[in-house]
């Protein structure tokens, strides 16, 4: 993480509940201008409903949540789900999806046009704009997503679980994919992930979830082995190779994931 960064993002002491049931508390984090923030922890930690707090789609039982408003305006931020939410019943082109994506933003036909090349161009799908969404592969779907978030061209960009469901080299596409926004375009990303060995590799700084806690700090600091058996009730130890290969290696019979 960069110190000297602006702030992008800061929580102090978030509490969310549904109802008497408190989901996430004692939340504290900082994420700065470039970062790459992975959400990681087991199912049901709160890491969806962080996300959707961000959004300002939940509010808080206690605590701050600041929005920088340059970088974290509501037209500055995209956000990837981890499916489409169209219905399948509508033929819709590649075209039409991603402009989807401006609805709320008032933007010049000129400009949609030129916003739209430069998002397909940017996810390699320039040559698909006139195809129908529901004919794309997985890979493609998701990548289409991306689109429709960059169209607003943001500065913050949320990916929630987006490599869910996607076979191992369409999920190492899509993360490169993501990983050369951050560092070509300068965006700040938080990706949720259940993938340990993700964070390990591509992460900046990470937030672990865990019982309705969060652990948040630079990705060494937060990804050690008494974190993680903390958080996923079992051992865990992260090697890396010179080449870049990061795997952990769960429990005692040293099982990779």
């Amino acid at each position: 993480m960069d110190a000297a960064a602006k702030v992008v993002i800061a929580i102090e002491g978030l509490a969310i509940a549904y109802g008497r049931r408190r989901i996430l508390e004692a939340v504290d984090l900082e994420i700065r201008e470039g970062d790459f923030c992975f959400f990681i922890g087991p199912n049901g930690s709160g890491k969806t409903t962080l996300i959707r707090a961000i959004l300002g789609m939940l509010r808080l039982r206690c605590g701050h949540l600041w929005l920088n408003p340059d970088t974290a305006r509501l037209d500055r931020v995209g956000f990837v789900p981890q499916r489409s939410d169209l219905n399948t019943a509508l033929p819709t082109t590649v075209r039409e999806f991603v402009l989807l994506g401006l609805a709320g933003i008032p933007v010049r036909r000129q400009e949609q046009a030129e916003r739209l090349q430069w998002a397909l161009a940017t996810v390699g799908l320039e040559a698909l704009v006139g195809v129908d969404y529901w004919s794309l592969s997985g890979g493609q779907r998701q990548r289409t997503l991306v689109a429709r978030a960059l169209v607003r061209r943001p500065r913050l960009l949320i990916l929630d679980e987006p490599t869910k469901g996607l076979d191992l080299p369409a999920e190492e596409a899509f993360v490169r994919l993501t990983a050369d926004l951050n560092r070509q375009e300068s965006l700040t990303l938080i990706f949720v992930s259940h993938d340990v060995a993700l964070a390990a590799r591509y992460a900046t700084s990470v937030a672990l979830f865990a019982s309705g806690t969060v652990v948040f700090g630079s990705r060494d600091a937060v990804l050690t082995a008494e974190n993680l058996e903390r958080a996923y009730g079992e051992g865990m130890e992260i090697s890396r190779h010179p080449s870049g290969f990061v795997a952990v290696h769960v429990g005692r019979a040293g099982e990779s994931q």
